[in-house]
């Protein structure tokens, strides 16, 4: 079909044998491994409701990754639909280089009063991994500015992920995601998660030359949910003030109820020097990041123009409006429906669940932190690609799910149900049974 043919038809009256054709001949997909996507027919997302997603087949799925970790009170939830299509009647977009709107302002005043203390300034950006690249260069900016010239390294965890821009990358340790882009990154010094014995040893080798330390609190996500020892992060924060050093939070996946709290930083009393958030933070709906730091920190980038103190980095959809009016009505929605009140007998459930499939044969391990959670199938040949089979059976039993790996992640919308987080569970369970059983037929083959 060329092109004139798809104007004249136009996609929306395709159907979806010529979506997928037209998908497999254009599209890239991200952290995909394209020549299996070709073999594959596309499953087409056109609408959701609530916690569900459905195709353009019409056939209805449960949800399972909360749209990549990001959707918190569900699809087209009325009062997020309401605020965007208000704000759509006044202005969709306006630089913030130079000029405000009232909603990045009131968003502003509403993040620093949710956020740990302390924590007065917010610089926006538009995803998890520009919050981070911010909060990095922030960091060595800073230093630099205080004349502490030779802290010019990061330290980080072990099977780090904070997100694919070069400086993100740079204080990453996951080698599948970033050892081909070694030669491009810059110096950093890793650290064992959970050991606040390790993360002493690192900071006494390189005293004097780390600008900070960057964590995710809690829980490593894209590490296939790595999860701390109780005590872990408070110790991080008290080696930072016994070394002088800043304490960079990454709470992209953990922030926003995700753990149980709104910030996972909460539940250790902690609050970082600079601190990362995007995903949630307006609702699952519209791409916004911001990164929030400290009164003294942002003092730190006063002075007069030939002084050069500026922080030079900016976005085009730093702070959109539309984004904004997205994340104010989902603080608002919190507020309104106890979000994180009525998480807690989900989780009481949940650990119920989880320890049935813990208990399968097919299950090496369940490691989970609120409605982060990861089912470790063990280890088996990449080839078989045992983690993905499970997504697929997933699929044909009504729920989206997917692999990290050998990990199946399941990370729902905060808004689900106790009956439909049954019913998500047990299509997991049946779906690792099918996969594991179709695995063994394939190996006899």
């Amino acid at each position: 079909m060329d092109f004139t043919q798809r104007r004249r038809i136009g996609v929306r009256s395709m159907d979806s044998a010529q979506l997928a054709q037209l998908d497999h001949r254009h599209v890239w997909h991200p952290f995909t491994q394209q020549q299996g996507w070709s073999e594959e027919t596309p499953l087409m997302i056109e609408r959701g409701e609530g916690v569900y997603l459905f195709d353009t087949e019409g056939r209805r799925y449960l949800d399972g990754t909360a749209s990549l970790w990001c959707n918190v009170h569900g699809h087209r939830h009325p009062a997020i639909d309401r605020a965007i299509h208000e704000q759509v009647d006044r202005i969709s977009h306006s630089t913030m280089l130079g000029l405000s709107h009232p909603g990045a302002t009131e968003l502003a005043g509403r993040l620093v009063e949710i956020a740990p203390p302390g924590l007065d300034r917010v610089f926006y950006s538009d995803s998890g991994a520009t919050a981070a690249e911010i909060a990095l260069k922030i960091a060595f900016q800073y230093q630099q500015q205080r004349g502490e010239s030779g802290r010019t390294s990061f330290v980080r965890l072990r099977d780090a992920y904070h997100g694919d821009t070069i400086g993100s990358v740079s204080v990453g340790g996951i080698d599948l995601f970033h050892a081909t882009y070694r030669p491009l990154l810059f110096e950093t010094h890793a650290a064992e998660p959970g050991d606040a014995g390790d993360m002493e040893r690192v900071l006494a080798e390189h005293a004097g030359e780390v600008a900070a330390v960057i964590v995710e609190p809690l829980v490593q996500g894209a590490a296939a949910m790595i999860v701390h020892p109780p005590g872990y992060l408070r110790a991080v924060r008290e080696l930072c003030n016994a070394h002088g050093l800043l304490l960079i939070c990454d709470e992209v996946a953990t922030g926003f109820g995700r753990t149980g709290t709104m910030f996972a930083c909460e539940q250790e009393d902690v609050a970082p020097d600079l601190l990362c958030m995007a995903k949630g933070i307006s609702g699952g709906y519209l791409p916004l990041a911001a990164t929030l730091t400290t009164e003294e920190i942002y003092a730190g980038f006063l002075g007069a123009p030939a002084e050069a103190r500026t922080f030079f980095h900016g976005h085009t959809y730093t702070g959109n409006p539309l984004a904004c009016a997205a994340a104010l009505a989902s603080l608002d929605i919190f507020e309104q429906e106890r979000t994180i009140e009525r998480m807690q007998p989900k989780f009481r459930l949940l650990a119920e669940l989880l320890a049935g499939i813990e208990a399968m044969p097919e299950v090496a391990e369940v490691r989970w932190r609120g409605f982060l959670i990861g089912i470790d199938l063990g280890e088996h040949d990449p080839n078989l690609r045992l983690g993905h089979r499970v997504t697929l059976a997933a699929r044909e039993r009504g729920a989206i799910v997917r692999p990290l790996g050998d990990t199946i992640a399941i990370v729902p919308p905060l808004s689900i149900s106790e009956k439909q987080l049954r019913e998500l569970m047990a299509i997991t369970a049946e779906s690792i049974e099918a996969a594991v059983a179709s695995l063994s037929t394939a190996t006899r083959a």
